[in-house]
C-alpha cells in the first residue's frame, strides 16, 4: 500500500489505484497525508474541506468521512503496512511510515540531489524524483485555502527541481536535454522568468542561439501584455549575454559534417540528442556471454549491423534494450528505437512512418520532413553520417523491412532483433549474428531468484531447476511462473512443478513452438481474480497492439477505473507491460493466447469497443478542430460507453490519434468483417485531423476500406464524406487523376443525401485540387459556389473554410483587395478557440495586405500568426508565417 498526492489523490494497492471517494473525503485524506504522524485538529481539517465558511453541521460531515476513510483503509489491509487513522481528543492522526507517501519520497530525493557532488548522480535522483508526478498535485480535492497553498508549494518545488535537473544536464554537457526538459515547463509557465532564462541559456549552449533569442522576445511580449512589466534582471542579463555571445553563456556549435549539400529545401543541422529507448527491463539477469558477443559485433567499426535472433519468448527485446542502456556512454549522439511488429498480428509500421519519427527525434522540424519514404531515408542517412549513435530495430520480419532504416555513419551501430535469421541482411549488409537461446539452468534459476528471493529458491534447489526446465529456459515463461509464486509466498516450488508437469501434457496449447509459455499462461489466467481474468479474455477481441483503460472498459463492459485496476493486475502478473504511461501492451505470445480465449469473452465486447472509438473519435475531433462539422453522426443503435476520454486541447487529441491509429485501422477491418459497415466507414474517418497534418503517412488503404463499407451500406452521405477526404489525400500523394474521380462524385452524393455542409466541403476540396492542377477558371466558379452553399447552411466553420480557399485563390491570381475582403469576412466567423484556423487566416490576411502595399499591417498579422501557431503547436503554420515575414523583410 502506498499513497499518492502528486496527481489524483489515491490509495495505491496491489490491485490498482483506489479513489478515496467524494472530494471532501479525498481532501480529508490529503490533509492528513500532508502532515503524517501529526495530530491535525478538527478546525484545521474543516478549513481544508470547505472553500468558504464551514456549515453548522460540518463536524458531523467530517466525522462521517473519517469513518468511511477508516473502513477504506481497513478493507485494503492498511494495518499490515503500519497505517492507522486514530482520534486524539479533538484531532485526528494518521500514523504511518512517511515513505508510503509519494510527496515525501519526492521531497527526500530532491533534498539528496541537492547535496550530490557528481552531476550524473544529481540527474539520476532528480529524474527519479520527478517520475513520481502523475499530474497536478492534490487533484480531486476541494479548492480550499490550505490545500491550494500546499499544492502550490509542491508545484513550486517541482519546477525548481526541473530547473535543477536542467542545470545538472548542463554540467554534463547535455545541453540539448536541458533545453528539452525546460521547454515543456516554459510553455506551461510562460511568465516564469527563471525558466525562460534557463531555457535561453540551454538553447544557446546547444548551438540554437537564434531560438534562444526568439524565446526572449516571446517572453518579453507576454510579460508586457499580461503583466505590463519589463523583463527582470536575470532574464535581461541573459539576453544581454546572448547578444554579446559571451563565453559564459555560449559554447561553440559542433562543426558541420563534410558531405553532399542538403536537399532542397535545406534542412538545418539538428542538435538534439535523441533518446527513444524504452525503459531498461527490471530484474534482467544472465546473458553475459551474449552481451560479450554483441560487444564484439558492435565494436568492429564501419557502421556494424548486429542481428539478435532467437525463438519467441526468449527475451531478445529485453536483452537488446538492457545492453543498450548499459552501453549508453558509447553512443553520445543518441539512441533510436522502433518496434517493427514483424511477428505481431497488428500491421507493421510503414517505413516512411518510422523514418519520420526518427527525423523528428533528430530535431528536423515537422514541416521540413520530406514527403516520400525515399527522401526521408536519404535525409536520415545524411544526418547520421559522422555521428556515434545506436539504432535498435526490434521485432523485424524481413531484411527488406530493415534496410531502409539503417543509419549512414560508420560510427553508428544498428541492433536488429528478429525471430528469423534474416540471411539476406547478412549477405547484403554483413550483419553480424548474435543468437539468443534459452537460458541455461543456472541462469534460469537465477532469474527465478530475482523475483522470489535467493532464500526461497535455495530452499528447494531441485524444484527450482525443474521449474526452469518445464519453462524451457524462456524468460517470459519463467517470469510469469515466478510472479504466480511470488503472490503466494507460502506455496512450495515443488507444488508448482507438479501442476506445470500435469498441465503440460493435457493442455490444448497455442499453435506456437513453445510449450512452457502456454502452460504458464494458462495457469496464470486460472489464478487471476475473475475481473482481471475477464479483462484478459477480452484482450483477445482488441483490434490494436496496445490499449488504454477506456478501451479496456469498453471491451469488458466496466468503468475505466475498474479496467485500469484490472490492467494493473495483469501487468503485475507479467501478462502486460506499461511501455508508455497509460497504455498497456501484451507480449506477442500473450496476445495470441488471449486471442485463443476470445470465444470465452463477452460477445458484445467488440461491438462496445467499436462504439467506444466512435464516441471518443467525436470528442477528439471536437478538441482538435473546434467548431468543425463532426465527421459523422452516430449510428442510431450506438451504445454510449461508461466514460469518454476528455481532451484538453488539440495536442492531446492528436496524441490520441497517433496512439490509437493501429487499433482504429483494425477496428475498420473488424467492423467490415462483421458486416457492420455503418461502423466501418465512420471509424475510417475518425483521425481526419491527423491525416491533414500527416498527409504522406499512407492513409489511402484505410480510406479505401472505409469507402468500400460506405458503398456496401448504400449511404450517399458516407460515400461523399469518404470520397472528399480520400480525394484530398490522393491529391497530396501526387495522384491527381485518381483524386479527381472521387472529388467530382463527392458533391453530388452529398446533395443526394441532403447534407449541404458536406456538399460545401466536397465542392471546396474539388475546387482546390482543380486550382492546383491548373484549371483555375473552373476552380474559381466552384469556390464561389462553395461559399454560397456554406452561407445557406449558416455553419460558421464551413463558411470559413470556403472563404479561406477562395481568398487563397485570389492571392495566387494577384487579386489582393478581393482576397482581403474574403479573409476579413472569414475572420468575423471563425470560432474563438479555433486557434489553428485563426493563424491560417492571419497568414492569408498578411499576404493580402502586403500585396496592396500595407506592409506594416502585413508584418503585424504575420507576427501574430507565427506566435499563435507556435502556442498551439501548429509548427507548419508558424514556419509558414516566419517564411512570409522573411520575404516581406527582404522586400519580396
Amino acid at each position: 500500500m502506498e499513497f499518492r498526492l502528486l496527481g489524483s489523490v489515491a490509495v495505491v494497492t496491489e490491485g490498482g489505484d483506489v479513489a478515496p471517494g467524494p472530494a471532501k473525503r479525498t481532501s480529508l485524506l490529503a490533509a492528513l497525508l500532508l502532515r503524517p504522524n501529526t495530530a491535525v485538529n478538527v478546525t484545521g481539517l474543516m478549513d481544508a474541506l470547505w472553500e468558504d465558511e464551514p456549515p453548522t453541521h460540518a463536524k458531523t460531515v467530517l466525522q462521517g468521512h473519517v469513518s468511511r476513510l477508516r473502513a477504506l483503509l481497513a478493507a485494503h489491509g492498511a494495518e499490515a503496512y503500519g497505517v492507522e487513522l486514530t482520534t486524539q481528543g479533538s484531532a485526528y492522526l494518521l500514523r504511518m511510515p512517511e515513505s508510503l507517501v509519494d510527496a515525501h519520497r519526492f521531497e527526500e530525493l530532491v533534498g539528496l540531489a541537492g547535496i550530490q557532488r557528481n552531476a550524473a548522480d544529481t540527474v539520476r535522483m532528480l529524474r527519479e524524483a520527478l517520475s513520481y508526478w502523475q499530474g497536478p498535485a492534490l487533484t480531486g480535492t476541494v479548492p480550499s485555502g490550505p490545500l491550494e497553498a500546499a499544492a502550490t508549494a509542491l508545484e513550486e518545488l517541482r519546477l525548481s527541481s526541473v530547473e535543477a535537473l536542467a542545470e545538472a544536464y548542463g554540467k554534463l554537457g547535455e545541453h540539448a536535454r536541458a533545453a528539452a526538459v525546460l521547454r515543456t515547463e516554459a510553455v506551461a509557465h510562460p511568465l516564469r522568468e527563471s525558466l525562460a532564462a534557463a531555457l535561453m541559456t540551454a538553447l544557446a549552449r546547444a548551438g540554437r542561439r537564434s531560438d534562444a533569442l526568439d524565446w526572449y522576445h516571446r517572453t518579453r511580449r507576454l510579460l508586457a501584455e499580461e503583466l505590463g512589466v519589463d523583463p527582470g534582471a536575470a532574464l535581461a542579463d541573459t539576453y544581454a549575454e546572448l547578444l554579446r555571445d559571451a563565453g559564459a553563456v555560449l559554447v561553440p556549435a559542433p562543426a558541420p559534417v563534410p558531405g553532399p549539400p542538403p536537399a532542397d529545401p535545406p534542412v538545418p543541422e539538428p542538435v538534439l540528442v535523441p533518446e527513444l529507448l524504452p525503459r531498461a527491463p527490471r530484474g534482467f539477469t544472465g546473458r553475459e556471454a551474449e552481451a560479450a558477443l554483441l560487444d564484439r559485433a558492435a565494436g568492429g567499426g564501419d557502421g556494424p549491423v548486429c542481428l539478435v535472433t532467437g525463438p519467441a519468448g526468449v527475451g531478445k527485446t529485453a536483452f537488446a534494450v538492457d545492453w543498450a542502456h548499459r552501453r549508453r556512454a558509447a553512443f553520445p549522439d543518441g539512441r533510436l528505437f522502433a518496434d517493427l511488429r514483424g511477428f505481431s498480428d497488428t500491421p507493421a509500421p510503414e517505413t516512411g512512418v518510422v523514418l519520420r519519427e526518427f527525423l523528428l527525434a533528430l530535431g528536423v522540424p515537422q514541416q521540413r520532413v520530406p514527403e516520400t519514404a525515399v527522401g526521408r531515408g536519404a535525409l536520415f542517412r545524411s544526418l547520421t553520417a559522422g555521428r556515434r549513435m545506436l539504432v535498435v530495430l526490434d521485432n523485424a520480419r524481413s531484411s527488406e523491412q530493415v534496410r531502409p532504416l539503417l543509419p549512414g555513419g560508420d560510427g553508428c551501430v544498428t541492433v536488429v532483433t528478429s525471430r528469423d535469421r534474416l540471411g539476406g541482411l547478412i549477405a547484403s549488409d554483413a550483419a553480424r549474428p548474435v543468437p539468443i537461446r534459452q537460458l541455461p539452468p543456472a541462469a534460469a534459476t537465477a532469474l527465478l531468484a530475482t523475483v522470489l528471493g535467493e532464500d526461497r529458491v535455495a530452499a528447494e534447489p531441485d524444484a527450482a531447476e525443474r521449474l526452469a526446465g518445464l519453462c524451457d529456459g524462456l524468460p517470459l515463461a519463467l517470469r510469469v511462473t515466478a510472479a504466480r509464486l511470488a503472490e503466494r509466498p507460502g506455496r512450495l516450488l515443488g507444488e508448482m512443478v507438479g501442476e506445470l508437469a500435469c498441465e503440460q501434457g493435457r493442455l490444448a496449447l497455442l499453435d506456437v513452438e513453445d510449450v512452457g509459455v502456454s502452460a504458464a499462461l494458462r495457469l496464470t489466467v486460472q489464478q487471476l481474480p475473475e475481473s482481471a481474468a475477464r479483462a484478459f479474455r477480452a484482450l483477445g477481441l482488441h483490434t490494436g497492439s496496445d490499449l488504454d483503460h477506456f478501451a479496456a472498459a469498453a471491451l469488458t463492459g466496466t468503468t475505466p477505473a475498474r479496467a485500469a485496476a484490472d490492467l494493473e493486475r495483469l501487468a503485475a502478473a507479467h501478462l502486460l507491460t506499461e511501455a508508455v504511461p497509460g497504455r498497456w501492451t501484451p507480449h506477442d505470445l500473450v496476445r495470441l493466447y488471449a486471442r485463443g480465449l476470445a470465444p470465452q469473452a463477452d460477445p458484445e465486447g467488440l461491438r462496445r469497443l467499436l462504439d467506444h472509438y466512435l464516441y471518443a473519435g467525436l470528442a477528439a475531433d471536437a478538441a482538435a478542430e473546434p467548431g468543425s462539422q463532426p465527421c459523422y453522426a452516430l449510428p442510431a443503435d450506438a451504445r454510449r460507453p461508461a466514460a469518454i476520454p476528455e481532451f484538453e486541447g488539440r495536442t492531446a487529441a492528436l496524441d490520441w490519434y497517433v496512439a490509437e491509429r493501429p487499433a482504429l485501422e483494425g477496428a475498420v477491418a473488424a467492423s467490415a468483417a462483421l458486416g457492420l459497415h455503418d461502423r466501418a466507414w465512420r471509424l475510417a474517418l475518425v483521425a481526419w485531423p491527423l491525416m491533414l497534418m500527416r498527409l504522406q503517412d499512407g492513409w489511402t488503404p484505410l480510406l479505401e476500406a472505409g469507402l468500400a463499407s460506405a458503398e456496401a451500406a448504400g449511404d450517399p452521405d458516407a460515400q461523399s464524406r469518404t470520397r472528399a477526404l480520400l480525394g484530398w489525400i490522393l491529391h497530396e500523394e501526387g495522384r491527381d487523376e485518381e483524386a479527381l474521380v472521387h472529388l467530382e462524385r463527392a458533391p453530388g452524393l452529398a446533395a443526394l443525401a441532403g447534407d449541404p455542409i458536406s456538399e460545401a466541403i466536397a465542392v471546396v476540396n474539388h475546387a482546390a485540387v482543380l486550382d492546383a492542377t491548373g484549371e483555375c477558371g473552373r476552380a474559381r466558379e466552384l469556390m464561389a459556389r462553395a461559399v454560397a452553399l456554406a452561407d445557406r447552411t449558416g455553419h460558421p466553420s464551413t463558411q470559413v473554410l470556403a472563404l479561406q480557399h477562395l481568398a487563397g485563390h485570389c492571392l495566387r491570381a494577384g487579386e489582393y483587395e478581393e482576397a482581403l475582403a474574403h479573409v476579413l469576412r472569414a475572420g468575423e466567423l471563425v470560432a474563438p478557440d479555433a486557434v489553428v484556423v485563426q493563424a491560417e487566416l492571419r497568414i492569408v490576411r498578411g499576404e493580402a495586405l502586403a500585396g496592396i502595399g500595407r506592409v506594416e499591417e502585413a508584418a503585424h498579422q504575420l507576427e501574430r500568426a507565427a506566435a499563435d501557431a507556435e502556442a498551439a503547436g501548429f509548427t507548419a503554420g508558424s514556419a509558414r508565417a516566419a517564411e512570409r515575414l522573411a520575404r516581406l523583410a527582404a522586400g519580396r
